[in-house]
């Protein structure tokens, strides 16, 4: 038994007699105790997909899914399709199996998919991915009292906040969690 506030992205529970995949989690500090987590998941027998809020001490059974390393091929319309590393067999997963997953996927990308029996229930990524800046503004000078971040678009679509010294060809590394600048990346 796991307690709510222990729970991650990718990890799959039992609620009744349902197994549930964790899409997203967000937990959230309360004063007095009072912290809870609030889920998306999925429902694998039915494939419905519900938010809830929990209390961060709810208890949970945890069960564990396989994970096979593949490689992200390419998208088609809203459908995902990943290559397995071992067999050469292809899966595919809808935009609601990845959650906000699909922030960071790049072709050729080689991530760890979530299987129940014989299919592909999601997908757990790398707690930090290395993207490159494809736009941001020039800093503006004297800008520099304190963290003064600005916007950049990355490579995969998405605005992430950056240091100023940051410009468009740099590649950094971002928090796949948190959507948070970490670092250059090499």
């Amino acid at each position: 038994m796991k307690e709510a506030q222990e729970l991650r992205q990718g990890n799959c529970v039992k609620i009744g007699n349902d197994l549930h995949v964790i899409l997203k989690y967000v937990y959230t500090k309360g004063a007095r105790g009072a912290s809870s987590c609030k889920m998306k998941m999925k429902n694998l027998s039915t494939g419905s997909v519900s938010e809830t809020v929990y209390r961060a001490s709810d208890k949970f059974d945890l069960v564990v899914l396989e994970r096979k390393k593949m490689q992200y091929l390419y998208s088609d319309g809203g459908r995902f399709t990943f290559m397995d590393q071992e067999n050469y067999e292809q899966m595919e997963l809808n935009k609601d199996d990845l959650g906000d997953a699909t922030d960071f996927l790049m072709e050729q990308m080689i991530i760890d998919v979530i299987v129940h029996g014989e299919k592909a229930v999601g997908v757990e990524m790398p707690k930090q991915v290395d993207v490159e800046i494809t736009y941001t503004e020039p800093a503006v000078k004297g800008d520099t009292g304190g963290k003064v971040l600005k916007a950049a678009t990355v490579n995969t679509g998405i605005e992430v906040q950056v240091p100023l010294y940051c410009n468009i060809g740099d590649k950094i590394r971002v928090d796949t969690e948190t959507h948070e600048f970490v670092s250059r990346a090499n």
